[in-house]
């Protein structure tokens, strides 16, 4: 069955050559590559002409964000699967082989694949492994796949609308959930497997969590799990202020603490082994940093995108 493997790109001219790269190197070539020009002022589709001649290219112009340029892709495309990824990425040589496979089988409608951290300085290596899922962490019936691993039937995404335009973050779990109301089946290609680089810096990482945050306060997803944050938050400052008439208090917010950063502890712990001596010893007392930038970013971001939902200056955002 013929596959379309899509990407909407924005000066990415530091990064799309490995994405192209990577196409280039599977196992199972797409039968068409399209590219959309989300507005690029870079050299980004000049390198992109560079391989016409060899993928099997299209590209195509317009959006003003990532949903909207992935819809111009899709509707470009011209094949009755349809593969999802970015730019900034690098595809393991496998992934599309995996990520269409319960496609082709008649198993699933919507396939999520994987990703790994490839982290380029040991600050990325620490954030990589703390910040996000190893495997075998994933409940696979509860996954919910990302834009830059995904694959589905074109009738899918014709059924639930394409990816809702008016959401600058978060489209995809939209989209994906959509197609769950709707009865689609979905399945988990853990080998299907991006690389991706973390952030590299703590303001990067706050951008990058406090975007993801707005992004479910425009959606209203996850209101309980942003709701517990503030209030864990709310609970702790209260121990901490109170600990200075009974300082028994403290010893309760520590073991509080403990018990929340142990799971993210127990992610580090494999990856100590890549770094020198000095940075091992660093990254126990960065995590707990790292975890706290990522909580107070989406602290922000959260009640800015529930905000504007309910002032209603963004439209119907969930519409089509």
């Amino acid at each position: 069955m013929r596959v379309s493997l899509i990407a909407t790109v924005r000066d990415e001219e530091e990064t799309i050559a490995d994405l192209l790269d990577s196409i280039l190197e599977q196992t199972r070539r797409p039968d068409e590559v399209v590219i959309n020009d989300g507005g690029c002022t870079d050299r980004t589709m000049e390198i992109v002409e560079l391989y016409r001649e060899r993928l099997p290219l299209r590209t195509t112009a317009g959006g003003e964000n990532i949903p909207q340029g992935r819809n111009v892709a899709i509707r470009a495309a011209t094949s009755p699967l349809i593969a999802c990824t970015d730019a900034g990425l690098r595809l393991d040589p496998r992934w599309l082989e995996e990520i269409v496979a319960p496609l082709e089988r008649g198993e699933a409608d919507l396939v999520a694949g994987f990703f790994r951290p490839a982290p380029q300085s040991p600050f990325e290596c620490i954030l990589g492994a703390v910040n996000y899922p190893r495997l075998e962490e994933v409940r696979p019936e509860r996954f919910l796949p990302a834009g830059q691993s995904l694959a589905f039937r074109r009738a899918v995404w014709e059924a639930v609308g394409g990816f809702p335009e008016g959401l600058p973050y978060c489209e995809d779990l939209i989209f994906a959930r959509r197609a769950q109301e709707r009865g689609f089946r979905q399945a988990f290609a853990p080998a299907a497997v991006v690389h991706f680089r973390p952030r590299s810096s703590l303001p990067a990482l706050f951008r990058q969590y406090r975007n993801y945050a707005y992004g479910d306060g425009l959606a209203g997803l996850w209101p309980l799990r942003h709701a517990l944050r503030y209030g864990s938050y709310a609970v702790g400052m209260g121990l901490l202020i109170a600990g200075a008439w009974w300082p028994g208090l403290w010893a309760l917010l520590g073991l509080g603490g403990a018990a929340y950063l142990w799971r993210y502890y127990r992610r580090l712990w494999p990856a100590l082994g890549e770094l020198s001596p000095a940075w091992r010893l660093g990254a126990l007392f960065l995590l707990p940093l790292l975890r706290l930038t990522g909580d107070v970013a989406k602290m922000v971001g959260y009640p800015a995108g529930w905000w504007r939902r309910r002032t209603g200056r963004f439209g119907s955002l969930l519409s089509p």
